[in-house]
């Protein structure tokens, strides 16, 4: 069987784009693959973070994963800082990528420019995340379009490594879903949903109460032609709430752009505040029964066990081959 891996940093709250975006896909695969799932809390602090309402968060992820069908079954689920084999990994490869290689990331160049001082955790954090990869063997990465680079950079260096000290790595591939792959801001539709925005006036949190739900979707923002189509580069806002009702119900945009052709932009959004508020309640009683029970430190207990043990061996075999260690 295939392995896949995935993860969502802790750094906000997840939103709606991560459960359309990357959640929904983890239960899409997880009896198709062999899935590993982690909380990469190592990455959140590439930014200054609050410790108490980071591990918080770590803990909200979990719990919002099983939430949304995520089967502790059917995944491997942990955390990445009870891993130290990630972080040891990350130094050897870090000896093998080139400062060009590094300076094209293009998500480092736009996060730098919104900091007065950017830390060298930030730059260097894509090879982490190839660590995080490729110390499991992964296939295949589910990512959004904006972290295929990443995963790109992952397989430079898997492939640079085998080639100067033989077969070591396997060579993973990014998994792109074809729709809901992203979720735009409702106030800035040119801009991506993301937990980590300055504003949540445009976010859609998976625990927002039902009243901020409708609110925020009422308020979207639009056009002035008045007629429902998709058309990403003309008409984001109406585009954007397309791709939500059509992700959340499953059907193709086409199908979606049919069914609401003959709507004005109030029904519109009356109707995707209907399906996302559905979605969002059932998810949010399944979250308040798991939050607080035991059950997420058996699943985590679990997931650190398995991880530790094969990080172990591929670490230890790198280790030989670079030539760190004794023997």
């Amino acid at each position: 069987m295939k392995r896949i891996l995935t993860g969502l940093q802790p750094s906000g709250e997840l939103t709606l784009g991560s459960l359309i975006g990357s959640i929904s896909q983890m239960v899409k695969y997880q009896d198709e693959y062999d899935s590993f799932i982690f909380v990469p809390d190592m990455h959140a602090i590439t930014i200054k973070q609050d410790p108490k309402l980071l591990k918080e968060r770590i803990r909200k992820n979990v719990a919002l994963y099983l939430a949304c069908g995520v089967d502790p079954s059917k995944n491997t689920i942990y955390i990445q800082s009870e891993n130290l084999y990630h972080a040891n990994l990350s130094w050897v490869l870090e000896c093998n990528t080139y400062m060009g290689e590094a300076s094209r990331m293009t998500q480092y160049k736009d996060k730098a420019k919104k900091q007065v001082n950017a830390t060298v955790g930030l730059f260097t954090y894509p090879i982490l995340m190839a660590s995080d990869i490729i110390l499991y063997d992964a296939d295949y990465v589910p990512v959004g379009i904006d972290q295929k680079q990443h995963v790109e950079l992952a397989r430079d260096i898997a492939e640079r490594f085998n080639k100067t000290y033989g077969d070591t790595f396997k060579i993973p591939s990014p998994m792109i879903p074809e729709v809901g792959a992203k979720i735009m801001d409702l106030q800035e539709p040119t801009k991506k949903m993301s937990k980590s925005a300055d504003s949540y006036k445009g976010i859609i949190l998976l625990l927002d109460d039902e009243k901020t739900i409708r609110k925020k979707i009422m308020g979207a923002v639009t056009d002035s032609e008045g007629k429902v189509y998709y058309d990403a580069c003309n008409k984001p806002g109406i585009s954007n709430l397309l791709t939500i009702y059509s992700s959340l119900k499953n059907i193709k945009i086409n199908e979606a752009e049919e069914y609401f052709k003959d709507y004005n932009y109030g029904n519109l959004k009356k109707e995707v505040a209907d399906v996302v508020v559905e979605k969002l309640l059932d998810i949010q009683t399944k979250y308040n029964e798991l939050i607080n029970g035991s059950e997420l430190d058996k699943i985590l207990d679990r997931g650190r066990e398995v991880t530790n043990r094969i990080a172990k061996e591929k670490v230890e075999e790198v280790f030989s081959k670079v030539g760190l260690g004794r023997y």
